[in-house]
């Protein structure tokens, strides 16, 4: 099969890639850009390992093709972090233990963003709406609850995306140590 060119706007870069026709968002994602965070799961759409955000909505990159997406900004797990710095939910993740064995936790992080943009104060049944078609057999959803809530009172207390220079010396070393085992090649891949 011929490939054709796909130029897709991804995590605030702009990339041109030659792919299958029938490839699918998350096949170029991981296999022509090498962003391994978004997670082949089902591939039925069913269990939400695969969620991106397109212009800050979900979408199951499984089900989608690049062509369908066109120019819109297509958000992965890897443009959370602003460099070095994980964003809020990233770190309340880590913190309260919500990205156990971490294969939902791409998916779940991105589908806790589109709700904390939408409404920053969320209660549990928006939460449980928000994360409804993502799929977890680690956790029971407790501690991904308690993580969003976290990253809900980060943004109250010192505005979403607070510089580490900014918060306590205590919330950075953690922040370090959880960024070690998120970061570890075995949650990524």
């Amino acid at each position: 099969m011929t490939k054709s060119l796909v130029t897709l706007r991804v995590n605030g870069e702009t990339h041109t890639v030659a792919a299958e026709p029938h490839h699918t968002l998350l096949e170029v994602l991981r296999e022509e850009l090498g962003l391994t965070g978004t997670k082949h799961g089902c591939e039925l759409g069913e269990c939400g390992a695969c969620t991106v955000l397109v212009d800050g909505r979900q979408v199951l990159s499984c089900l989608t093709l690049p062509q369908q997406v066109g120019m819109a900004e297509v958000t992965t797990v890897e443009g959370l972090a602003n460099g070095p710095e994980l964003h809020r939910l990233q770190t309340a993740f880590a913190e309260e233990g919500a990205a156990q064995c971490g294969y939902c936790t791409p998916g779940m992080l991105l589908s806790a963003k589109a709700l904390l943009d939408a409404h920053p104060h969320p209660t549990r049944e928006q939460m449980a709406e928000a994360i409804s078609g993502n799929l977890c057999r680690c956790t029971g959803y407790t501690s991904i609850y308690e993580a969003i809530e976290r990253a809900s009172r980060t943004t109250r207390q010192s505005g979403a995306g607070a510089p580490v220079s900014e918060r306590s010396e205590r919330a950075a070393r953690s922040e370090s140590a959880s960024l070690e085992r998120v970061s570890s090649p075995k949650a990524r891949d």
